[in-house]
């Protein structure tokens, strides 16, 4: 593989090409690097920049500067997949870089890290060193499943085109990329770290550049779990010690804590990660150990009335089902329904009677179910003793409302690492009429950012406003792979 470098300034990447692991690849051969200069595709003392159009400062790389730069390349080595880095190109992910790797190198992807594929809870899949490098040597066939054996054509130069200034022209990435790539959400001076930062990650699933497969197999972020902590020699370090399970011999039982910590640690620090990359049944199950029992309560008392009043609202039998179904999908443990009055706790407590019966199975088994985890109450200080006697401890209070106001500590959609580390029950508060008096809101711990869309408009009913929050808070976001 020929790996072109386009760059205004080259020398940023000698000393990386000649350190470390891609050093060694390249005296092996299995890589080699050709660097263009920018400057050296224009005559003498001529600029390769020139001011963008329009109003706003900055300059911009002639376009006939990198269709010289790309020629000279493509001239010496062939054909070129050309990659750009730019803030609106694809966002570099493990699961991308391993496609890539697989369209570029035309070799197999590296297994993917699911239990299913262990042969003991947390081990993980090996792979032939030997057989991956002849796939590297060779044109391997389809490996997807029916798929017809044809021979694939990997590519033999890449081209990489680091940007300076306010970038390239439009038009060069228009008419010669293959691929625009951004590592991250910020902007830096230039495309040379980012060329370097998708070189380290793409070139070490190239077999034979990183020594042994198990480190690229142990990869953070190949599939739903993060990697689990690492430790080395000595046992005890400023007063920290390496946990006695590692210690123990007991490879099952390593394998075990591992896999725990794997998840506990994804769920606290990259909860967005784990929603997004299609955990299996098992991991699933392993994920609800380690998030805290969540609550709901539906308020029709302190709340807001449509003339200004704090008072009591009526129970809807719509809420009840709605909202009941929502719970049981997003694993809520109980869901409580709050009113002082005594005619609507007589009728909802008809209601539930109904459904909690044979009759009521019968007639409809999933909504049996999910009212099977409604409870009446008078006030939200009977609910909060309720959970205190489940849990043994106070719970997290979460509301919610259509306003930002300026009150409790704000969290998003993100935060949940922050809120389930405390290792305390979470109870959200959902308000009827209005919304959520200000005592209510007072005794929240959180308060959850209001749900916008694109208009102005903000009037949901309670019943899609829960849906919506437990989905953003618990549900998952799976992607097609």
């Amino acid at each position: 593989m020929k790996i072109s470098i386009i760059s205004v300034f080259p020398e940023l990447h000698e000393q990386f090409i000649g350190t470390s692991l891609i050093a060694r690849a390249v005296e092996k051969n299995l890589i080699s690097f050709n660097l263009v200069k920018l400057s050296d595709m224009c005559a003498p003392k001529e600029r390769i920049d020139e001011p963008t159009c329009g109003p706003g400062a900055g300059m911009i790389i002639k376009p006939e500067v990198i269709e010289k730069a790309i020629d000279t390349a493509e001239t010496a080595f062939g054909h070129g997949y050309r990659i750009f880095f730019s803030p609106q190109g694809e966002l570099l992910t493990q699961p991308g870089i391993r496609r890539l790797a697989t369209e570029l190198f035309g070799q197999p992807d590296l297994p993917e890290l699911t239990t299913s594929q262990t042969q003991e809870p947390g081990a993980r899949p090996t792979v032939s060193v030997e057989a991956l490098c002849e796939d590297w040597k060779e044109p391997c066939v389809s490996n997807q499943k029916g798929a017809p054996q044809q021979e694939a054509n990997p590519i033999t130069h890449l081209i990489l085109i680091c940007s300076r200034y306010e970038g390239i022209d439009a038009r060069v990435e228009q008419y010669y990329a293959d691929k625009l790539i951004s590592i991250g959400d910020y902007v830096l001076m230039g495309g040379d770290l980012p060329a370097q930062v998708f070189l380290e990650a793409i070139l070490r699933l190239v077999p034979g550049i990183v020594g042994k497969t198990a480190s690229v197999e142990h990869d953070s972020f190949t599939g739903p779990l993060l990697d689990h902590p690492e430790f080395g020699l000595p046992t005890t370090w400023k007063d920290k010690t390496i946990p006695e399970v590692v210690r123990s011999g007991n490879h099952q039982v390593i394998n075990n804590w591992r896999r725990q910590e794997a998840c506990k640690n994804t769920l606290y620090k990259r909860f967005d990660w784990f929603r997004a990359h299609n955990p299996a049944p098992e991991d699933k199950v392993l994920a609800r150990g380690y998030i805290p029992s969540h609550y709901v309560v539906l308020m029709h008392d302190q709340v807001h009335l449509k003339h200004g009043t704090i008072g009591q609202t009526s129970i809807a039998t719509l809420d009840i089902h709605d909202i009941a179904r929502s719970s049981a999908t997003y694993g809520i443990k109980k869901y409580f329904i709050v009113s002082p009055m005594k005619d609507q706790q007589t009728i909802l407590q008809t209601f539930l009677d109904f459904w909690r019966s044979d009759d009521g199975k019968k007639y409809n088994e999933t909504r049996h179910k999910a009212i099977s985890n409604v409870i009446p109450a008078f006030s939200l200080e009977e609910v909060i003793e309720s959970i205190k006697k489940l849990e043994n401890k106070e719970p997290l209070i979460i509301s919610t409302s259509a306003k930002a106001g300026d009150h409790q500590i704000k969290i998003d959609y993100y935060s949940q690492g922050m809120v389930w580390k405390q290792e305390r029950p979470v109870l959200f508060i959902f308000g009827t009429g209005q919304g959520l008096s200000r005592q209510v809101l007072d005794l929240s711990h959180y308060m959850l950012l209001p749900i916008q869309g694109l208009t102005d408009y903000n009037h949901l009913s309670v019943r899609a406003a829960t849906s919506i929050i437990l989905d953003r808070w618990l549900g998952l976001n799976q992607r097609l792979e």
